[in-house]
C-alpha cells in the first residue's frame, strides 16, 4: 500500500449507509458522523417524521440522504426499505443496527408479552436487517456490517435486565457466526458494545444522584458515554481501515469491561 492512500483509510465519500434506529440520540449523532466523513445516510425507524429531521442535518451537509419509516420485526417491512434503498442508490455499503428496546422489570415477574416484544426488536430485528442488506453486500462482494450491542451482553445486572441481557448476548453471536459466513464475500461483520450512553431515553435515570453516582463508580473513566463517544469507533468500522477486521465486539466503555 502506498503511504500516500492512508490519509484515505477512513473516507466514506460516496458511500451508502443504512442506520436503524436512525431518529434516536445514538441514530442522529451517527447518521451525522457517517456524514461528515462522505457517506450518503438512509435513516429508518418507525417515526417518519423525526427521521425526516435528520435527513434534513445530512441533506445540510451536502450529503443525499433518505428517511423510510420500516418496522425492523416486520420480514416484508424490511425487504421494502432494502429495495427502496436499492433503487434510489444502486448499493448498500454500510449497516448499523441501533433500533432496540429495553422493558425493566424483576425477571420472576417478566411478562411473556415484554419478552417477546425485545426478543422480536432486539434479535429479530437485528437478525431481519443483517440478512436482507447481507443479500445485497453478497452481490456486490463487499459490504461493512455494525450492530449495536451492549457490555450487558457480556455481563448481567443485580435486577430488571434478563430479557435485554439475552438479546444483546444474541446479537454477540449473529455478528460473530454472519462473520463467518460472509468472510468469503469480503463482508465484515462486527459490533460495538457501549455501557450506558446518555440520550433521551436514559437522561432521567442519569439524572438520579444514587443511580449516576453507582454508575460513575462503576466505570473507570468516571463518566458514562455520550453520543459522539460511539462515532470514531463506528467510522473506523465503516471505513477501509477495518478491512481485515470482522466478528468483534468492541467495548465503548470505559474500562467497565476490565474489572
Amino acid at each position: 500500500m502506498e503511504k500516500s492512500s492512508f490519509k484515505g483509510l477512513f473516507d466514506l465519500t460516496g458511500r451508502v449507509a443504512i442506520v436503524t434506529g436512525g431518529a434516536g440520540g445514538l441514530g442522529r449523532t451517527t447518521a451525522l458522523g457517517l456524514a461528515s466523513f462522505g457517506a450518503n445516510v438512509v435513516v429508518t425507524s418507525r417515526n417518519i417524521e423525526n427521521l425526516k429531521k435528520v435527513a434534513n442535518e445530512v441533506q445540510d451537509m451536502g450529503r443525499e440522504s433518505l428517511a423510510i419509516s420500516a418496522d425492523v420485526t416486520k420480514e416484508e417491512a424490511v425487504k421494502k426499505m432494502v429495495k427502496e434503498v436499492v433503487d434510489k442508490f444502486g448499493r448498500i455499503d454500510i449497516l448499523i443496527t441501533y433500533a432496540g428496546l429495553n422493558v425493566h422489570k424483576p425477571a420472576e415477574e417478566y411478562p411473556l408479552v415484554d419478552w417477546s416484544k425485545i426478543i422480536d426488536v432486539n434479535i429479530t430485528g437485528v437478525f431481519l436487517c443483517n440478512r436482507e442488506v447481507g443479500k445485497v453486500m453478497v452481490k456486490q462482494q463487499k459490504g461493512k456490517i455494525i450492530n449495536a450491542s451492549s457490555v450487558r451482553g457480556e455481563y448481567g445486572l443485580p435486577r430488571n435486565y434478563i430479557a435485554y441481557c439475552t438479546s444483546k448476548g444474541a446479537v454477540n453471536m449473529i455478528t460473530k457466526q454472519l462473520a463467518c459466513e460472509w468472510a468469503k464475500f469480503n463482508i465484515c461483520v462486527n459490533a460495538i458494545a457501549p455501557t450506558v450512553v446518555e440520550t433521551a431515553i436514559t437522561a432521567p435515570m442519569l439524572r438520579d444522584p444514587n443511580f449516576a453516582a453507582m454508575m460513575k463508580a462503576r466505570i473507570p473513566m468516571g463518566r458514562w458515554a455520550m453520543p459522539e463517544d460511539l462515532v470514531g469507533c463506528i467510522i473506523f468500522l465503516a471505513s477501509d481501515a477495518s478491512n481485515f477486521v470482522t466478528g468483534q465486539i468492541i467495548y465503548i466503555d470505559g474500562g467497565v469491561t476490565t474489572w
